[in-house]
Order: structure tokens, then sequence, then C-alpha cells
């Protein structure tokens, strides 16, 4: 359970961010081929959405696909499309219903052409809702996610939108991918590496982290609650005292 503030009220983080890892080892400890570790994945991200949803966390970020990715095995990386579409048929009636919002970040239209139609109505359909937000990282990575937004900024300072003494920490944000979500206070890694592999190094800059020994597949309710309630415990100085 999330701890009790001053007040009465549960202590909870807006914004909260996972790097999902350890399918394969899962997979392997089971003597199961590492796509078994996917599928098991993929009915975490539905046990922990709902949980998130169900205790009030407005914005939840996954991290399911990064930049770096394209370089697993060209079989696995087909696998995970496939899981990744196969999640949207099966669960967009549900995140309509619910009045969750779909948010994509990074540059999914890497993908083919059915999945990224895909993504593309999902996003369209629970657009005007108004609830939770689900964000989806495909094919993300922060660096070049920055990149673009210098690039951004440096093509209105060439138009004279702007002029460079203008350009701060606002000015950058505005140009993220996350520029319309909460501020992230919570990211969690699984599996008991301790590395961001770039994800959300900029927002990261003053959220808590928390790296637990839990394999993505067996990451459930009970664990979100025990990390929600390690984040309630923590004080949030932000560079103060």
């Amino acid at each position: 359970m999330a701890p009790i503030a001053a007040g009465g009220t549960a202590v909870l983080p807006r914004h909260v961010a996972i790097i999902m890892d350890g399918n394969g080892r899962w997979a392997k400890k089971r003597h199961l081929p590492r796509i078994a570790g996917h599928r098991q994945g993929v009915e975490a991200v539905r046990r922990v959405s709902r949980a998130a949803r169900a205790m009030g966390i407005e914005a939840l970020t996954l991290y399911a696909f990064s930049s770096e990715n394209w370089r697993r095995p060209e079989d696995e990386v087909s696998d995970l499309m496939g899981l990744l579409r196969l999640f949207i048929r099966t669960d967009l009636d549900e995140m309509a219903n619910e009045n969750v919002r779909l948010r994509v970040i990074g540059d999914y239209r890497r993908f083919s052409a059915d999945t990224v139609k895909l993504v593309d109505d999902a996003i369209a359909r629970t657009a005007s809702n108004t609830g939770p937000i689900l964000v989806i990282a495909l094919n993300y990575g922060a660096q070049a996610e920055i990149a673009a937004a210098a690039r951004r900024l440096a093509e209105k300072v060439r138009d004279g939108v702007i002029d460079p003494s203008a350009i701060d920490e606002a000015a950058i944000e505005a140009e993220l991918d996350t520029s319309d979500l909460p501020p992230l206070d919570l990211l969690i890694r699984t599996s008991g590496e301790v590395r961001l592999s770039n994800f959300l190094l900029w927002q990261a800059a003053y959220a808590e982290l928390l790296f637990v020994e839990t394999l993505w597949p067996d990451f459930d309710a009970a664990t979100l609650a025990d990390a929600i309630g390690t984040f309630g415990s923590r004080q949030r100085r932000f560079g103060g005292l």
C-alpha cells in the first residue's frame, strides 16, 4: 500500500515510467524460448497498467522497444512487433472504455506500414479521452530525442522565430516527446540491472530511481504498490535542503 501523507492523502507519483527488463531471463529460467518471456511480459503490461489506473496514477510510460533493439535477431524483433499488434487489438476496447488516452513516444514510423496504421488508429481513437495516460515508448532513444529537440530549436533560431538567448530548460522541454505529460516522478527498472539504457534521460533529472530484482513477467500490482510505497517514503528536495 502507498504511504499516507499528512492530511490523509496517499503519496502518489503523477507519472511513473518503467524499463521492462527480464523477459528473456524469465524464459531461460524455465527452459522456454524467449518469445514465451515476451508473451508473459505483455500480461505484465496488462496487470500493471490496470493497477496504475486503479491507484490513480496519471501517466504510465513503458519502455517497449528501444532504438537499440533493432540489433536483436530479426525473428525476435518480428515476434515483438507481433505482440505489439496483438496487444493493441485485444486491449484497445478496454482502454477506450476506461477513458485511457494512448500515447506513443519515439520514431515508431520505422515499423511496418500495418503496424504504423494500427498505432495511429489506436492513438486517434483514444485522443479525446480525459483519464489516465498510457505511454508506450517505441523505437525510442533519449539521446536521439534530445538531439531532435536541439535541431528544432536551431531551426527556429535560423528562421528568426526565437533568439538564442531564449533557449532555456523550458524551451528544450517543450520540444521533447513528453512535453504534454506530467513531470516524471518515479522511474523503475526491473530485473536487477542498474542503468537507464537511454530512457528518458532529460526527464529523469529529478525523478526518483528504483531498481528492483523482480523480472518483468513477474511484476504485478503488489510489486507496483511496493514501489509506490518506496517512492512515498523518500524525501524529494530537488536540489534544496
